[in-house]
């Protein structure tokens, strides 16, 4: 039996968890639900049905697994403890600060409907997470740093296209080459964020705008780019369009610490992604830990989950004797 797929949101996101079901011979899209008119949204999966989003609770029995295709800021607070009521459900919710006050609110709801929510999950909540444990379980004695990029970030990228005067523009977050040299060396390293990283904008402005106040708007954005070195290229659509059109990501975390009676022996553990679409990675994570929320609530277990209570043969299609044979 197939696990059957639903998809809440039918955005960059929810285009790549369709895609990953598609390479999933377990599992099958049911439906796609969206905030907008169904008739005007087209998909890729024969036998699937596109519904409006305020129909969903009237497909609770035909859905194993939903999976949340919304945004961190305001959809998922809000959407995934209301679906944990009807469906097991998935989301990506990567407000790192704000994961606990999620996982309250979220496990309340999931313990009483009897579904499984798994939050947080992704590349970073998600993957680093779990190489961030990894590594401060196997050396205790150390310290973690966490470098993201070259990649496109959304939101930063977003926050720029709000300012007075701008028509379009794409944000980069870039390691500092010299910082992850220092930490791969095992030197431990302080870093300041603006060690850390730096910033790169790609900016479309309106016609007859004020350059020069945008770019002084962007630099000493606060929370986003006040903290960073960060640069600003005022490019054409054209350009932009051309140039800058992916959302790449990737990163890297690494853990440097020591072993020994004395702490005289060094280690550096390193995680490295360079992804070509961020959303279509995330979205395999998604379908990946889809299935370990399935299987999970077949045995019986409900409530809030991430990443750190999943045991990774829940993930694979393998069987435990394939998985020793293969990848043990």
């Amino acid at each position: 039996m197939s696990i059957r797929i639903g998809i809440l949101g039918y955005g960059n996101l929810g285009r790549g968890v369709e895609c990953a079901v598609r390479q999933n011979d377990d599992m099958e899209l049911k439906y796609v639900f969206t905030r907008r008119d169904p008739s005007t949204v087209s998909i890729l999966t024969s036998g699937a049905t596109v519904c409006s989003s305020n129909d969903i609770s009237d497909h609770k029995d035909d859905i194993d697994v939903l999976i949340i295709c919304g945004g961190s800021a305001t959809d998922l607070p809000e959407m995934t403890p209301k679906y944990a009521a009807d469906f097991n459900v998935i989301d990506s919710f990567d407000t790192h600060a704000k994961i606990p006050e999620h996982f309250e609110r979220v496990d309340s709801a999931a313990k009483k409907s009897g579904h499984i929510a798994m939050i947080s999950v992704g590349w970073d909540p998600g993957m680093f997470s779990l190489n961030r444990a990894y590594a401060n379980a196997i050396l205790p004695n150390g310290r973690d740093y966490t470098f993201w990029g070259k990649g496109v970030s959304q939101g930063h990228s977003d926050a720029i296209r709000r300012i007075d005067g701008v028509q379009d523009a794409r944000q980069y977050t870039i390691p500092v080459e010299a910082a992850v040299e220092a930490v791969r060396s095992g030197k431990n390293p302080e870093l300041s964020t603006r060690e850390k990283h730096t910033r790169e904008c790609f900016v479309v402005a309106k016609e007859g705008a004020d350059k020069a106040k945008i770019e002084h708007e962007i630099v000493t954005m606060p929370n986003y780019f006040a903290d960073y070195d960060t640069t600003v290229h005022f490019i054409s659509q054209e350009e932009l369009d051309r140039d800058h059109k992916g959302i790449p990501h990737g990163g890297m975390v690494i853990r440097s610490g020591v072993t020994g009676w004395n702490d005289e022996t060094k280690h550096v553990i390193e995680y490295k992604l360079s992804l070509e679409s961020n959303p279509e990675f995330t979205s395999s994570i998604l379908i990946a830990y889809a299935r370990a929320a399935y299987r999970m609530n077949t045995e019986g277990i409900s409530g809030c989950k991430t990443v750190f209570d999943v045991a990774p043969a829940y993930l694979l299609k393998m069987s435990g004797e394939e998985m020793r044979a293969h990848l043990l």
